[in-house]
């Protein structure tokens, strides 16, 4: 059961018309948080995403399943978690006993910075310049002014740190 702070974060995001995978994106936060605590571990950065999408379909985030290129069982499973979601089905206590017990047998380095920034590096260069454009697009309209100061802020002192290294 995702933690309350994590369903409201993900309720705000909703109310700021911020898309599904920006909502889904606090469960994905709070799994890696349980991993560097030590909940429980993961084999990889991957698996530790792909519980916390799990989580958030469950919870009733309007997350699509995956596009082509994921296996069918995948989609099949991310169905069923969108499924749960909508029914606000009590999973089964055995079930989340097992999987949790044999979460705890896993390393907690897939949590680490390093591991996260692969992943993400990976999940990035298999996206064309367009769709990274059109997603930070899309992430300025739903920032609010605060935000894209804030934004710009970050993006310049980003520039500044680039460009003494010249």
């Amino acid at each position: 059961m995702p933690e309350k702070r994590t369903i409201e974060r993900a309720r705000r995001d909703k109310r700021e018309g911020k898309a599904p995978s920006t909502q889904a994106g606090e469960f994905v936060r709070e799994e890696i948080e349980h991993i560097r605590e030590g909940k429980h571990g993961a084999r990889s950065a991957k698996q530790a995403i792909a519980i916390g999408l799990s989580k958030a379909r469950r919870a009733g985030v309007d997350l699509p399943p995956p596009k082509e290129g994921v296996s069918a069982e995948t989609r099949r499973k991310a169905k069923r978690d969108t499924e749960a979601g909508e029914k606000h089905a009590k999973p089964s206590a055995k079930r989340g006993r097992a999987v949790t017990k044999a979460l705890k047998r896993e390393g907690h380095a897939a949590a680490s910075k390093t591991a996260l920034s692969r992943q993400a590096k990976k999940a990035a260069s298999k996206r064309t310049a367009t769709e990274r454009s059109a997603a930070a697009k899309k992430a300025a309209r739903t920032k609010g002014a605060a935000g894209r100061s804030a934004a710009a802020r970050k993006a310049a002192r980003t520039r500044a740190e680039h460009s003494h290294h010249a």
